[in-house]
């Protein structure tokens, strides 16, 4: 373990400081301090020439002296300036903070090394606010990389800068020994991954001999960070699968067997069947199940989770799916009625906010004495008042759209033992997120599209190919098929981008003026939204114009265009998941992506990247290239264990490959906890944990 000694102890901190740094930094102890992490580095061996400056150059060291010192202004606008040359040039130097301290010891007579971001301003370079040392100081000559360190508007204010920030980790590393560190990677590890030892990947990541080497110490702090993420999480997965009993399940019964024989309305895939296996083995094994179901929008989750509920229902437990909005709900409880029907025994409810008076009562109660089999609804579900008689199973849809302590709240629905959870998504999670986000939990992928599905074709369309367009859907219309247009809905520009739907309402108006043209947007009454969609899956509306709310909507199989308006406005797995809102029935689909004629190279290849691919998982990755992991990446939303400071999970995945061998290795040969080799990992462990909620039990 690195040294726990309190931060204010060490010289020039002191209480409030320490203080500051614990809120702004997280900062508490010497250790923690020396694991700060660069954001850069300036290599301090090149002098720049001030007559060699050019305008927006980043970062740039000057040699030379001050040859006039000035004050301008009154009160508040008083600003400091100070003429600097060296002999090929002069740039002004400027202070608004600090100026008596600053002036006093400013000196005329002396050579300085001056570091700064230089600008120009009436026709003359200037710097504001640099770092100034004297060129002839010892340290100053033996200075190579220089190290730059985040700080924060208040610790700024508390004249705790970068500069500061340095200097005091170079006083601590100065006095700590290697003897002085103890490594919490085991020293195996390290040689097995060709890692630093931790003192010199932390002496080399603040005081880099040059740019090569902090590339090694990097890489080093990235695998002890991704090691122990993985460590802790493949823990709990392992722990969860020991320690929780789950209700057992053993039984494919009645239900099962009549809707698989006799209701099945069309033939299952080889991935939903061996999906559905998988789950059955998790159920009857006496374990509680935390499973995750991925399948792209139209890959028969559904239909897996009716399963699903069946086997609970044949062991004589109840389920419930619970759904991010009323639409989807109000969907899966359609759905799941269609696929019943005609099958006595098995009774469905809906429990949303709208579901109000007595029919809620009646749900409550019947739910509460078992008569109620399957409870489909949203986050009312997890209100106190709604009691089950024996919930066996927990269907969560979109789950990533709920807060981990939501998904909590289903746990405690069953006194005698948790649920099986079933965690369903749409959205396809990259490789390097899953190993992550879902680290403990089994993962089952639908990889099939069912039987008589055609891939959707993806076409790029700019501006001006309007009429090719109109021309296009024009033909599919007189086909009988149905069209979505899709505008953007972005908070910032809310006004404008529903002026920009009405508008395109009008157009398709008037372009078709023989079919029904609709609308839908998240700013009408429920009502209203309710009618309009409806209207649409009948088939009585031909075109809807729409935000993204349609994007976990209804299910209309006779819609075969998606046009996606301003698609260079929209993530990838966003329009992924608009995509997947045609191709439900057999006709050949198409999915129209409309956008400004020119294009930045950067979204022209997010764009491409639609057009040659329906892989959800290629989609994803490349999304998360793009964008970084997003909410994922935070733990209210993911449960992830504790908060990366230095790896990334976008970048970082084939180091996180790495470490989650190394860490699966280490539990596979300790999972007692006792080895002597590893007792300081455990204690590491321990330590960092003690600073974040863990919500890693929870699927």
């Amino acid at each position: 373990m690195l040294p726990t000694l309190d931060i204010q102890y060490v010289k020039g901190v002191g209480p409030t400081r320490a203080a500051l740094l614990q809120k702004e930094l997280q900062v508490s102890t010497v250790g923690d301090l020396v694991r700060l992490v660069p954001y850069k580095y300036i290599d301090r061996t090149i002098v720049h020439r001030i007559s060699d400056l050019v305008e927006d150059m980043p970062y740039v060291q000057l040699k030379g002296q001050i040859v006039d010192i000035e004050e301008e202004g009154m009160g508040r606008k008083m600003r400091l300036k100070a003429m600097f040359t060296d002999g090929t040039g002069y740039v002004e130097l400027v202070w608004f903070n600090g100026i008596r301290i600053i002036k006093k010891n400013l000196r005329m007579d002396k050579t300085y090394l001056i570091l700064g971001k230089p600008s120009v301003f009436n026709h003359r370079y200037s710097i504001t606010h640099p770092e100034m040392d004297d060129a002839d100081a010892p340290l100053v000559m033996e200075r190579r990389m220089q190290a730059h360190y985040h700080t924060t508007e208040a610790m700024k204010r508390a004249f705790l800068s970068s500069r500061w920030m340095g200097e005091t980790i170079q006083q601590v590393l100065a006095q700590l020994s290697p003897t002085d560190i103890t490594d919490p990677l085991p020293e195996y590890i390290r040689q097995r991954f060709g890692l630093l030892d931790l003192h010199k990947a932390l002496v080399t990541l603040h005081q880099p001999p040059s740019a090569a080497d902090v590339s090694e110490a990097t890489r080093r702090m990235k695998f002890e960070e991704l090691f122990f993420l993985q460590l802790d999480i493949i823990r709990q997965g392992l722990s969860r699968k020991v320690s929780t009993r789950g209700l057992p399940c053993p039984c494919i019964g009645e239900q099962f067997n009549t809707f698989y024989f006799s209701h099945l309305p069309f033939p299952l895939t080889g991935a939903q069947k061996r999906v559905i296996h998988e789950i059955h083995g998790d159920m009857k094994s006496g374990l509680q199940m935390n499973r995750l179901l991925q399948g792209d929008v139209g890959s028969g989750k559904t239909l897996v989770a009716l399963f699903t509920c069946l086997i609970a229902i044949d062991n004589g437990y109840q389920a419930v799916l619970m759904a991010p909005t009323e639409i989807l709900a109000e969907q899966h409880l359609a759905t799941i009625r269609q696929f019943l029907e005609g099958m006595p025994g098995i009774r469905i409810e809906l429990l949303t906010g709208n579901v109000k008076g007595k029919a809620r009562r009646t749900i409550l109660a019947d739910t509460a004495a078992g008569k109620v089999h399957i409870l489909v609804g949203t986050h009312a579900l997890i209100e106190p008042k709604v009691q089950f008689r024996n919930l066996g199973l927990a269907i969560v849809d979109e789950q990533h759209r709920f807060g981990v302590k939501q998904r909590a709240a289903l746990w405690e629905k069953n006194s005698t033992a948790p649920p099986h959870i079933l965690v369903m998504t749409a959205t396809p999670i990259p490789r390097t997120l899953a190993m992550t986000v879902y680290g403990d939990l089994d993962v089952s992928i639908i990889d099939e599209l069912p039987p008589g599905r055609k891939p959707i074709q993806t076409v790029h369309y700019r501006q001006n190919d309007r009429q090719r367009l109109i021309a296009g859907l024009r033909y599919q219309l007189q086909l009988g098929r149905q069209v979505y247009v899709v505008f953007p809905l972005i908070q910032e520009s809310e006004s404008l981008d529903l002026k920009n739907l009405e508008e395109g309402f009008v157009h398709l108006s008037e372009a078709f003026p023989e079919y029904r043209v609709g609308k839908v947007h998240g700013k009408m009454l429920p009502a209203d939204k309710e009618a309009a969609m409806a209207e649409f899956a009948s088939g009585r509306t031909q075109i809807l114009v729409s935000t993204t709310v349609i994007e976990v909507g209804v299910n209309v199989p006779n819609a075969s265009v998606m046009v996606i308006e301003n698609a260079e406005r929209f993530g990838l797995a966003q329009l992924h998941q608009l995509r997947g809102r045609v191709g439900r029935g057999a006709e050949q689909s198409y999915c129209i992506l409309i956008t400004r004629n020119e294009l930045s190279t950067t979204t022209l290849r997010r764009i491409q990247t639609m057009v040659e691919s329906t892989d959800g998982f290629v989609i994803a990755e490349e999304d998360m290239r793009n964008r970084g992991p997003g909410d994922f990446e935070g733990t209210a939303q993911s449960g992830m264990p504790f908060n990366l400071r230095i790896a990334n999970l976008t970048k970082d995945g084939d180091l996180m490959a790495l470490c989650r061998e190394a860490a699966r290795n280490v539990l596979e040969h300790d999972p007692e906890e006792t080895l002597p080799q590893h007792q300081e990992m455990w204690k590491h462990l321990r330590h960092i944990k003690k600073f974040q909620k863990d919500y890693t039990g929870i699927s």
